[in-house]
């Protein structure tokens, strides 16, 4: 019998590195830079939805496929926390750990939500 319960509120700070963001604006100038963060953020967007989709398919190839990309853009942009969760959902998925791996992609999930949130901001104040 368990006579308590915890309930887990994960909370995990965004993890941007605004420098990044900034000198994507001043290599690429303020239009160019607004339009490359736009693409990223869209492809994250995407490819956190296709990561889930993978993953309910029990595609451990396509996941590990579409989370190394997620990394990538996701460093692009200055989202090293999202990037580090990608690179241990990729660990989880070669692994063979599927309770570490649903575990880190829901991390990743509620990562990439704050991550998109907090770029849109600093994209706001940024530009």
């Amino acid at each position: 019998m368990v006579d308590q319960v915890a309930v887990l509120l994960p909370d995990e700070s965004a993890g941007l590195e605004p420098e990044r963001l900034e000198a994507l604006y001043a290599r690429l100038g303020p239009k160019e830079g607004e339009d490359v963060v736009c693409r990223a953020m869209e492809e994250l967007a995407f490819r956190l939805g296709q990561a889930q989709r993978f993953h309910d398919a029990g595609d451990d190839d396509g996941l590990i496929g579409c989370i190394r990309a997620l990394g990538a853009i996701a460093d692009q942009i200055g989202m090293c926390a999202l990037r580090r969760v990608a690179e241990d959902v990729v660990q989880c998925a070669r692994d063979g750990d599927p309770v570490a791996l649903a575990a880190t992609l829901a991390r990743l999930a509620r990562l990439g939500e704050r991550s998109l949130y907090a770029i849109w901001d600093l994209q706001d104040v940024t530009v």
